[in-house]
């Protein structure tokens, strides 16, 4: 009999831009929950990917003055590397510009149009770009979008449309006599309550306003909304074909055990696709599990806002598995989430480098002192050692507990509850004091042995969160990496193993103050290259003059406490201007870029001693000096700093 199927996808990232650790935070969760399972025996197929097609793709290649193929291509390059680093197990990274996916796209919209389910008509309502939704104004929150809160337009199209309500009963339906299906609860009874009992509107599926999509083969002025697009790379990555030719994988794999999505994109994935699924007579997917945000501080990161971390500054600070760990550790099944830099040298520091990372050296460097790395289980056994005897049998099954229902930050405290355990047993035995005695050596060194095979249990569970430490520990210790079922008897660890020499610091303690002043100079100098270089002007070279010609001009500043148009000329102003006890009447070419009203309060620079001289007619007694650019518009020259009437210029 073959091995039980488990088929696992996260939300495709959206080749905008580079993923925040918020984002890398789903991939990392589903890697934990692919990497556990396949512990458990199962045939995991675990898939992620890009999602690479719409208005704001095409607006952002636009704006680097590349094409769109040429912008996804370097953004879901980026985005593969970040997963890679982080370590994720993923089986297929798909990208919705595949050939093989956006012809199936193609079939799978013409199928849908010729089943009566799709049919063409016209758009008006509020458009939301870095969403791609429309919303009517009763959706809209304060006037802007429900989904991300930015600002959205008004826009109108020709679109093709799906008939949700045709579905909306038979979803209902499935909702209520499968409980399992939307996670957690509070994600279902806000679908139900906010989007299918009010009654579905007829969703829009297709654009004109913009090319960067797939095109609909029979009308090609339309490319395939986003959602119809993106959300079927669940099917197509696994070889669905809906010409009846299905791949043998898809016929294996499909439906999915689990789509692991934020919860921002909970309605899209638990109205819009079990619908889709149902027009193609599909059955739908177990479970969809909504996972919570990341906040930075109290905030949801945004590039906006300023508040982002990526997990590549994270990882340069606090190598792969802290992250990991932390970002794991600290998401609540439910609600949000919080990173910051303090938290994360907190729980390296307590977590990582005393519970952990301190046990593993102590207990390596005692055997190594003690027994030279020999590790043998004498049969010296005391009550003492039988809570953590019991401990360590019954993690295993608690974390395998917490992992079925996806509390994966509960899983990981149960793992850290026998490494605790194990520090507390050091203490209670003392092996230092048992050591000054030479007839409790057997006794000695079944308190070591107990401490490898209990460590040796928490490491082997520890492959599914924290692969790369899991290793080094077991490798440390001379350790097999066990199954699950191997975890359910104690004693498992070969006596007569010789753990290494030297051990290695799995996780060193930071310096909070250290690490902050180098965040500070990282975003400072983040900062300056974010800066972009602007555009200068070289003008023709006049005559050099001596420091004494340039002594000759008084610069003084004025504040100008009338203005008015000179009639005579389309160029002119004439403003008076209170240089400290005088008043100077001063006639100026800025017309074009100013009006007489804007000038009057302003501060300027003034050339006061110039010659008076006639202009149209009118006679002006000083020069109120500007900037001009390339193309003539001119820009007064201001103080930056409030400065009173008067003030000399030096």
């Amino acid at each position: 009999m073959g091995k039980e199927k488990y088929y696992m996808t996260t939300a495709i990232a959206y080749t905008s831009g580079k993923p925040h650790i918020g984002n890398t935070y789903e991939v990392v969760l589903a890697d934990s929950i692919a990497r556990f399972k396949r512990a458990q025996g199962y045939d995991v197929f675990f898939q992620t990917g890009t999602d690479e097609h719409g208005q704001k793709i095409e607006l952002k290649a636009e704006e680097a003055g590349i094409t769109c193929k040429e912008f996804v291509d370097q953004t879901a390059g980026e985005i593969r590397q970040i997963w890679d680093m982080m370590n994720t197990s993923y089986d297929k990274f798909i990208r919705t510009t595949d050939e093989d996916h956006e012809k199936q796209v193609q079939k799978i919209f013409k199928k849908l149009y010729d089943k009566g389910d799709i049919y063409k008509g016209h758009y008006e309502g509020m458009y939301c770009t870095p969403c791609e939704s429309f919303f009517t104004e009763s959706q809209l929150a304060d006037g802007k979008c429900p989904d991300c809160g930015r600002e959205v337009q008004p826009a109108k199209e020709e679109a093709y449309f799906f008939k949700m309500s045709k579905y909306a009963d038979r979803l209902i339906e499935h909702i209520n006599t499968h409980p399992e299906f939307i996670q957690p609860v509070s994600r279902k009874n806000e679908m139900m309550n906010n989007f299918l009992l009010p009654g579905l509107q007829d969703l829009c599926v297709s654009r004109t306003s913009f090319k960067w999509g797939i095109p609909v083969d029979f009308d090609p002025k339309h490319v395939v909304y986003v959602w119809l697009d993106a959300l079927t790379n669940y099917i197509t990555g696994i070889g669905y074909n809906c010409d009846g030719e299905s791949t043998d994988q898809f016929k294996k794999d499909w439906p999915a055990d689990l789509h692991l999505i934020g919860k921002d994109i909970i309605r899209f994935h638990t109205i819009y696709w079990p619908i889709f699924l149902m027009a193609l007579d599909l059955p739908l997917p177990k479970q969809i599990f909504g996972h919570p945000w990341l906040l930075q501080g109290d905030g949801k990161m945004s590039k906006s806002k300023g508040n982002v971390l990526y997990a590549d500054e994270l990882v340069d600070f606090f190598g792969v598995d802290a992250v990991r760990y932390f970002v794991l550790h600290e998401m609540p099944f439910e609600n949000d989430g919080v990173i910051s830099w303090e938290l994360m040298v907190e729980r390296m520091n307590s977590d990582l480098a005393n519970t952990l990372g301190n046990l593993v050296n102590r207990t390596i460097s005692m055997s190594n002192k003690y027994f030279d790395g020999v590790v043998a289980d004498k049969g010296a056994a005391e009550p003492v050692d039988e809570e953590l005897k019991a401990i360590a049998l019954e993690v295993p099954k608690k974390a395998a507990e917490k992992m079925e229902e996806l509390r994966v930050a509960d899983a990981i405290s149960e793992i850290f509850t026998l490494f605790k355990r194990c520090n507390k047993y050091i203490d209670e035995t003392m092996p230092w004091a048992l050591a000054k005695d030479e007839t409790k050596q057997d006794r000695l060194a079944t308190v070591l042995y107990n401490l490898v095979e209990s460590i040796s249990i928490g490491a082997a569970l520890l492959d599914s969160f924290m692969p790369e430490t899991s290793g080094k520990i077991l490798t440390q210790l001379n350790a097999e990496k066990r199954s699950l079922a191997e975890m359910e008897q104690y004693g498992i660890y070969k006596s007569g193993s010789k753990v290494t020499e030297k051990p290695e610091i799995l996780f060193a303690r930071l310096d909070m103050k250290e690490v902050l002043a180098k965040v500070e100079e990282l975003h400072a100098s983040e900062k300056e290259a974010e800066v972009p270089a602007e555009p200068v002007i070289d003008i023709e070279a006049k005559e050099e003059i001596s420091y004494d010609d340039f002594m000759k001009m008084q610069f003084q500043v004025g504040e100008i406490i009338a203005c008015e148009e000179v009639k005579k000329s389309r160029k002119l102003l004439c403003s008076q201007v209170r240089i400290g006890s005088q008043v100077k009447q001063i006639v100026s070419g800025i017309k074009a870029n100013y009006s007489a009203e804007e000038m009057v309060g302003k501060k300027v620079m003034v050339l006061v001693n110039l010659k008076p001289a006639k202009l149209a007619g009118v006679m002006s007694e000083g020069m109120i000096l500007c900037a001009e650019d390339e193309n003539g518009e001119l820009a007064l020259m201001i103080p930056e700093k409030k400065m009173p009437s008067g003030a000399e210029i030096c």
